[in-house]
């Protein structure tokens, strides 16, 4: 399980440059208009094979006026508060600045790893010039240039190794399935909805994601963890950043989760925030089933079912192999068909495939459609066989691993699920050298 680093620092330092190179995807806006960054960013990252949450928050301009700035310090205190590290990112063109002394001086009060990264030094003089940064009372600082990568590898080596390790909680064994969304979807209604009509709850039991909580469950002869991210506030200042507040137990809770039901508004669509916790579910490997609740406030056609369900799909391409329920928590339409769904997920998450079978079905398929050739050399696949890892994930070994492309990797994850039935799990496809 991972832990959620937080990059924070004034506008305009770079902090968005620095977060895409991290996840290796251009996600979050980067423009040198100042503030640019008014949603949060959440991303998937690893290095050394110690994998973490990374939040790329808006910029910090302490007594603003702008309402949009002064909503986003708020969030940035949010951010520090629930994170297990932070990134303190700094401008060597522009020097320590009033705004930097602010932040830091909100960081020399925070009992968690904090790095001071001074961002554009990309030659000799700039190195030099970061020097002043000493003043900031946050001790040594890391110098990189965020545009091409240069010194970040010491940096996220020193942030790994600071990381806290995962408390070893007892394990339960059973399944657990997270309820995520952003606030006023509905999930608090779909939970009560759950627990009022079912008769067969054992006990409230302590989660172990920080202040969530699990309701052991047991219908359809199946007992799992249900873990509530809905309606949980700790401090005052939550009232007025629920929406960010929401995001941050959704990363907390998807962490820990073996199959997360993301709960979208009916009634304001599958829009970009739903969006950022479907792709950080995705990037977890986690099993996704996608509710649309409040589906009986939908005026409706005989089309409106199979249009609004093809545009989610256009939204989460390519990953479409994903369910879809339309429920009412109100009216509690179809919620026992979401967990009926969920468990047939989960167990499509533990599948496993003997090699035999995986060859057997495999092998005749890319003989008849095998990788396209690459600089007149053709790759062969000999042989297949499913990793021993709690997602599906397979090996595919072969002559040429490295001329194997992305478009080919699609195809072999088709024919996976064509035959063998992943539906709403992603699976990982590995070319290996036999």
């Amino acid at each position: 399980m991972g832990n959620i680093v937080a990059i924070v620092g004034r506008p305009n330092v770079g902090k968005s440059t620095f977060f895409n190179r991290l996840i290796q995807r251009r996600e979050a806006i980067v423009d040198a208009v100042s503030g640019v960054t008014r949603d949060r960013h959440y991303g998937k990252s690893d290095w050394n094979g110690k994998e973490f949450s990374l939040i790329d928050t808006g910029g910090y301009v302490k007594g603003s006026d702008d309402v949009f700035e002064a909503e986003i310090d708020k969030q940035v205190e949010l951010a520090i508060d629930e994170a297990d590290a932070i990134i303190f990112m700094v401008d060597v063109e522009s020097g320590v600045t009033g705004m930097d002394e602010d932040v830091a001086k909100l960081l020399r009060k925070v009992d968690k790893p904090v790095f001071l990264v001074v961002n554009k030094v990309d030659n000799a003089k700039r190195a030099e010039d970061a020097v002043e940064f000493y003043s900031l009372g946050l001790g040594d600082y890391f110098t990189i240039a965020s545009i091409n990568g240069s010194g970040t590898g010491d940096l996220l080596d020193a942030l790994v190794e600071a990381l806290p390790e995962q408390e070893d909680v007892e394990e339960d064994e059973l399944p657990r399935f997270a309820v995520v969304g952003r606030p006023n979807a509905g999930k608090s209604s779909f939970i009560n909805a759950l627990i009022g009509e079912d008769r067969y709850i054992v006990t409230d039991i302590a989660g172990t994601t920080r202040d969530s909580i699990d309701t052991k469950y047991n219908r359809f002869g199946f007992e799992f963890n249900l873990v509530d991210t809905a309606g949980i506030r700790r401090k005052s200042k939550v009232k007025e950043n629920l929406e960010f507040y929401s995001v941050m137990r959704s990363v907390r809770a998807i962490e820990h989760a073996d199959v997360c039901l993301l709960v979208c508004d009916a009634t304001r669509g599958f829009d970009g925030q739903v969006q950022n916790i479907f792709w950080l579910a995705e990037r977890n490997r986690k099993g996704i089933v996608i509710l649309v609740n409040k589906w009986d406030l939908v005026e409706k056609d005989n089309k409106t079912t199979k249009d609004f369900e093809k545009y989610i799909r256009q939204q989460i391409e390519p990953f479409t192999d994903v369910p879809i329920v339309f429920i009412s928590a109100l009216t509690k339409q179809r919620i026992f068909k979401a967990i009926e769904t969920a468990v047939e997920v989960y167990k499509n998450r533990s599948k496993r495939i003997k090699t035999s079978v995986l060859n057997d079905v495999l092998l005749p398929i890319i003989e008849n459609y095998p990788p396209p050739a690459y600089k007149g050399k053709f790759v062969k696949i000999k042989y297949i066989m499913q990793l021993p890892t709690p997602q599906p994930q397979f090996a595919f070994f072969c002559n040429l691993p490295q001329y194997v492309k992305e478009p080919y990797k699609r195809f072999l994850e088709n024919k996976l699920r064509e035959h063998f039935d992943f539906h709403g799990v992603p699976v990982s496809v590995y070319m290996r050298k036999k």
